[in-house]
């Protein structure tokens, strides 16, 4: 079991992963029945994990809601944002810094993921020549793609889930994921377009080759990054009314 844990830890498992499910483990033991049989030969095996890990991971168990530090950002805050931000389609030609992305991605792995599993990876491509190349597979970046500074490819992976039943989770998300990578990179003075990934075999396998993806990867989305162009236009989206998108206590027909 040791070993099982020694090889995760080396680089399979993200190795915060590992002290965090270390610490969950060690909260469950502390307070669990040992007497059943299965319990008490896992509690052994558990154990035999102990010199891997640090002594204390009191910060990665369960705490009460009402320790939680609470932002300062209000609504009306999160509104100017929220409308703030707008498709972006003309960039200046400028190279975006890594370091933003990152901070930008630091916001969106916050994102609610089922079984804290993040099922999903985000490629960035900042090569002018690799950015032009895989911006301009899929069909919405029709007419931009070769001006795109930056984009990234958020990629699905089917193999964090045993059944077949959780498929979806992947593009849920994943695409809260993104959401708040877009919010965030608009924080940051950089702005963004989704580009729309179609259900359409031929520019999966293209994507596939292009990108070496394993059988079990799925494209999601991609999303351009970079500074706009300040004369370049936005088109104006209307949005529909609560009325017609929101429904209360509604069973439908």
């Amino acid at each position: 079991a040791s070993a099982d844990f020694a090889e995760s830890a080396s680089g399979s498992i993200d190795r915060d992963e590992m002290d965090w499910s270390y610490s969950v483990l060690t909260e469950y033991f502390s307070i669990v029945d040992g007497s059943h049989p299965l319990v008490a030969a896992a509690r052994i095996r558990f154990e035999a994990t102990h010199a891997l890990f640090k002594a204390d991971h009191a910060g990665s168990r369960p705490y009460p809601r009402s320790s939680t530090v609470l932002s300062e950002v209000g609504y009306e805050d999160m509104l100017a944002l929220a409308q703030q931000r707008r498709s972006i389609r003309w960039f200046r030609q400028e190279a975006v810094p890594r370091d933003l992305i990152d901070k930008a991605l630091l916001v969106a792995r916050q994102a609610p993921t089922a079984c804290n599993r993040l099922p999903y990876e985000f490629r960035i491509f900042d090569d002018p020549e690799l950015v032009t190349r895989i911006a301009g597979i899929p069909f919405g970046s029709a007419g931009y793609s070769h001006q795109i500074p930056a984009v990234a490819v958020v990629v699905g992976r089917l193999h964090h889930y045993f059944s077949a039943r959780d498929r979806h989770a992947i593009y849920v998300d994943s695409s809260l994921a993104a959401m708040g990578f877009m919010f965030a990179l608009e924080t940051l003075g950089l702005s963004s377009s989704v580009i729309n990934w179609p259900d359409f075999e031929p520019l999966e396998k293209k994507m596939q080759n292009t990108l070496n993806l394993d059988y079990d990867e799925r494209v999601v989305m991609l999303i351009a990054i970079g500074y706009a162009d300040p004369d370049g236009l936005i088109p104006y989206s209307q949005k529909k009314s609560l009325g017609i998108i929101r429904r209360y206590n509604d069973l439908g027909r």
